[in-house]
């Protein structure tokens, strides 16, 4: 059974939680996983966002493992989703549905299964073992291949027949509310000059990048053995909202011959809800370029239902001395060329084995209106237009330390339940800051 062929739940009002409306980002028409704790119970545990609560997947263990063929006591149980993504796609399937007619019907929950998204602290859903980032949205790569090489070059001969990416850093993958660092290394000296040599200090163009990023599922792949493009959809277990952050100035010196490295190993960091396909279903939609005909990808990679999901993004920045967060750009998933099926796919095609919990990013996610670009790069077109914040009076070229940048997801269509991301909310502070692991989810915090 695969996702495509997936008729959707409607949304259906919860008699438990009146909350959980059709136009609340986690109405029942979601049904998104984290991995939270509370102060009563520190023990990382694994729910479902409904409304303004998270439904405590390990107070109804019985319920759902004597309901869901497949399913075990681990999987519900664990301190984060990677057991259950280890399990092949028909039992996430048949635990969605089964959380739907729990809280969508007289089912036995109680409240006391629930407790108030208000009083939770959220974990990192999944220990990642691995992190991919690609480079796939078509009006990005124009925009940045523009600048550096002109129009008549802005696409590298490759990219049209693959989604170009390269391996990222796990490790510094971090979560919503994590404060970051302005990264230091080497600069290059003389700008127009490299052969000047370089200079070491903080980075001067720090940047967000605007993307969104899916976790593989199903049982690992034995090396050697690609997936298909039949078999994609039941290897992606859900989508989160990233910000990979990038230090422009840094990239700039080393990436030849290989690309980036220290420009992009500091800081990735994700929402801490993960949205299934199938929740994103009913906002399937043509991707930007509607078709890939010119040239035609080749067999292994071509995708017979090609499209992506209607996702609103949305990026804010909230200076230090800012009264709120203004909106410097809206995208939407829809423009990526290479959509995250193909993403997966070319990943495997050499036999990578791809294992549950892995991540791969999107590249970031430009339109082709200058207010829908995804990073400030883009927006402030290396560094020859000033951004306005708003209504602030204050203006970026790139981050300043003490911004906070926001970046969220939401799919919106008539007579369907609202299916919302949430936010990844994160502060920059000065390079050298100190920074401590705090809280029950260890979040990074300045000292």
């Amino acid at each position: 059974e695969s996702f495509s062929h997936f008729i959707a739940m409607p949304y259906v009002p919860s008699p438990l939680i009146p909350s959980a409306t059709a136009d609340h980002n986690f109405s029942t028409a979601n049904l998104p996983y984290g991995v939270f704790s509370t102060s009563s119970n520190p023990t990382p545990r694994i729910g479902v966002a409904l409304g303004d609560y998270v439904l405590d997947l390990t107070s109804c263990v019985d319920l759902l493992t004597q309901s869901v063929e497949g399913l075990t006591a681990e999987d519900v149980t664990s301190k984060d989703l990677n057991c259950l993504m280890g399990r092949e796609s028909k039992v996430w399937k048949g635990l969605r549905r089964k959380v739907f007619e729990l809280v969508t019907g007289e089912s036995g929950l109680t409240m006391d299964n629930f407790v108030s998204l208000d009083s939770v602290t959220m974990h990192l859903p999944a220990k990642i073992g691995d992190y991919t980032d690609f480079y796939s949205s078509r009006e990005h790569a124009t925009n940045v291949g523009t600048m550096f090489r002109g129009i008549d070059n802005a696409l590298q001969p490759n990219w049209l027949h693959l989604p170009v990416g390269y391996h990222g850093r796990a490790s510094s993958v971090y979560l919503d509310g994590c404060d970051v660092v302005r990264p230091q290394g080497q600069l290059q000296k003389n700008k127009d000059d490299p052969k000047e040599g370089s200079v070491f200090g903080p980075s001067k163009l720090l940047d967000f990048e605007l993307e969104m990023a899916f976790f593989v599922g199903g049982p690992a792949n034995p090396p050697g053995t690609p997936i298909t493009m039949a078999e994609a959809e039941d290897r992606i277990f859900g989508l989160v909202v990233m910000n990979d952050w990038s230090s422009r100035d840094v990239q700039k010196w080393e990436y030849v011959p290989l690309g980036p490295f220290c420009a992009k190993n500091w800081a990735t960091s994700i929402s801490p809800w993960v949205v299934s396909l199938e929740a994103l279903e009913p906002f399937r939609a043509p991707t930007s370029a509607g078709s890939q005909k010119d040239p035609e990808p080749l067999e292994y990679i071509r995708d017979p239902t090609y499209s992506s999901y209607d996702i609103a993004l949305e990026v804010t920045i909230q200076g230090e001395n800012m009264s709120k967060p203004e909106v410097v750009s809206k995208s939407n998933f829809k423009n990526l060329y290479w959509n995250v099926k193909q993403q997966l796919v070319h990943h495997s095609v050499t036999g990578c084995n791809m294992s549950p919990g892995d991540l791969l990013g999107s590249g970031t996610i430009s339109g082709t209106p200058q207010d829908s670009f995804g990073s400030m790069l883009e927006l402030c077109w290396k560094g020859t237009r000033e951004v306005p914040l708003g209504t602030s009076g204050e203006v970026r070229k790139f981050l300043k330390d003490g911004d906070t940048v926001s970046m969220s997801g939401v799919c919106k269509k008539e007579g369907v339940g609202c299916v919302g991301f949430g936010a990844v909310t994160n502060k920059i502070y000065p390079a050298g800051t100190k920074l401590k692991a705090g809280g029950a989810n260890g979040v990074w915090k300045a000292a």
